[in-house]
């Protein structure tokens, strides 16, 4: 069963631990929103692990994620679940979102590739994904599960996310502009605006 998730208070640190426990993996996650870029990863999936790392450095978000899961059928369950289980942390730490920027946006490059990402902590889920992989796998990881990662993201953390792969021949080079387009675009989101200390960015006066 999913452990229950309390949102913090804007006064609290921004940090928080969710674990998820299912017939199919058994996964842990903590964050500190306010970390330096620190990773701790063990999901059984090279590849997953050094994309995971990119939104950590890239996000200066300390991260530690431990998944057991079951990759003798495939990826797909660790893939998704992990993402479910990123968003809900996320959620959790980043509490009622007062003072925080709310969007983010970012454009990055490797090489022939270039992917940008746009986030909202709306509190309104939503994933519009445009990529094209010029292969099917890079390394154990199945490129089709980028989608399945940001749908549970996106989902649990109660965000507007807008990705789209740009440029790019290499799928190794097309999935990791992705990763690190989302580090930044999400380092900057979380970002406090000094200006709006105290404040919910949203007219609506809630998120």
């Amino acid at each position: 069963m999913n452990a229950p998730i309390s949102i913090a208070s804007a006064h609290e640190p921004r940090t928080a631990e969710v674990s998820r426990d299912t017939a199919e993996t058994q996964i842990t996650v903590s964050v500190n929103l306010d970390g330096h870029g620190q990773a701790e990863l063990a999901t059984g999936i090279g590849f997953f692990d050094h994309m995971l790392e990119q939104i950590a450095r890239h996000g200066l978000i300390d991260l530690k994620v431990r998944a057991k899961g079951d990759l003798h059928i495939d990826g797909h369950h660790t893939v998704e679940d992990v993402g479910i289980t990123l968003g809900q942390a996320v959620r959790k730490a980043v509490g009622d979102k007062r003072g925080i920027t709310r969007y983010g946006h970012s454009y990055v490059p490797l090489d022939e590739a270039l992917s940008r990402v746009v986030i909202d902590f709306s509190g309104r889920p939503g994933l519009v994904l445009d990529a094209h992989f010029t292969s099917g796998m890079v390394g154990a990881f199945d490129t089709q599960l980028v989608y399945e990662f940001f749908q549970g993201f996106a989902n649990h953390a109660l965000v507007s996310l807008h990705i789209d792969n740009l440029k790019g021949i290499n799928a190794h080079h097309q999935v990791e502009t992705i990763f690190k387009a989302f580090g930044r675009a999400l380092r900057m989101a979380l970002e406090r605006d000094a200006r709006a200390a105290g404040q919910i960015p949203s007219t609506k006066g809630t998120l």
